[in-house]
């Protein structure tokens, strides 16, 4: 059975990012995770969230070192790191519990916040083909139902590894029914025919190869990468930009670039 998100444990997480000192600045929740127009916490301020918390649910100082400054990122950057955290929960759980504490820290600030916006933040524009691989790649691996699917003949192994698997897919919720039966009707085919799943997983490596393969010859089409190499190494790190005058800028350019030509020559 899949764990149950535990709503206080995700929600004292989520403060050790979003409500710090929030006992002193009701609108730290905005200001951290909610909208830049809050305007910046004090840098002198305390974690004051974290008194009397288990550390095991909240995020250290080592770990909030990592955490970005802009508010929304710093939104989706906590949700990621504490569903990790905290076994069962997901982004929706995130949005459900904390979008209204962000709103009434919002409101606290003199700020009416966007939470369609705010929620937006959390959840990365991904279609369902994506999910679907990500998660088949997942379900696959060697520790979970193997490449053959060997591991989850029976249903209940293969709903534990699915509910696993799908815990990591961010943003694909909404897809998950569809793609447990799919990946469900694709373990029975692999069950009857496990050559078939071998045939179309060399198939598509050699696919990806080809298409590798393809963008490199594209790249050696007429010295095309090499000269898109030296003309980002100008404008990006030459203080004279290559310009006619400042030929020797050019010829360091072209050195640092020249192991496209290397490569090229390889392909051909």
């Amino acid at each position: 059975m899949a764990a149950t998100c535990s709503r206080i444990n995700l929600t004292q997480c989520l403060d050790s990012a979003c409500a710090i000192n929030i006992s002193s600045n009701p609108a730290a929740r905005c200001q951290y995770c909610g909208t830049a127009s809050a305007g910046s916490p004090s840098s002198s301020a305390m974690r004051s969230v974290s008194l009397g918390v288990s550390s095991k649910y909240i995020l250290s100082e080592k770990e909030l070192k990592s955490a970005p400054s802009d508010p929304g990122q710093r939104y989706a950057w906590a949700t990621a790191e504490c569903i990790k955290k905290i076994s069962g929960c997901t982004a929706n759980d995130v949005s459900e519990v904390y979008d209204s504490l962000i709103e009434q820290s919002c409101k606290a600030a003199g700020i009416t916040a966007e939470m369609t916006s705010l929620s937006a933040n959390l959840k990365q524009t991904v279609s369902k083909t994506s999910c679907s691989d990500q998660i088949q790649s997942c379900l696959v691996a060697d520790n979970k139902c193997g490449a053959n699917f060997s591991g989850c003949k029976e249903d209940a192994s293969f709903n534990s590894f699915f509910a696993s698997c799908s815990v990591e897919a961010t943003g694909c919720d909404e897809y998950l029914s569809d793609i447990r039966t799919d990946l469900r009707s694709s373990r029975d085919n692999a069950i009857v025919n496990a050559q078939t799943l071998i045939d179309n997983v060399a198939k598509a490596y050699q696919n990806a190869r080809a298409q590798k393969l393809s963008s490199a010859e594209s790249s050696c089409t007429n010295d095309a990468g090499f000269n898109a190499c030296v003309q980002t190494v100008c404008a990006q790190h030459m203080k004279n930009k290559c310009d006619s005058d400042y030929e020797s800028e050019r010829v360091m350019a072209e050195t640092l670039c020249r192991f496209y030509k290397t490569a090229c020559q390889l392909i051909e």
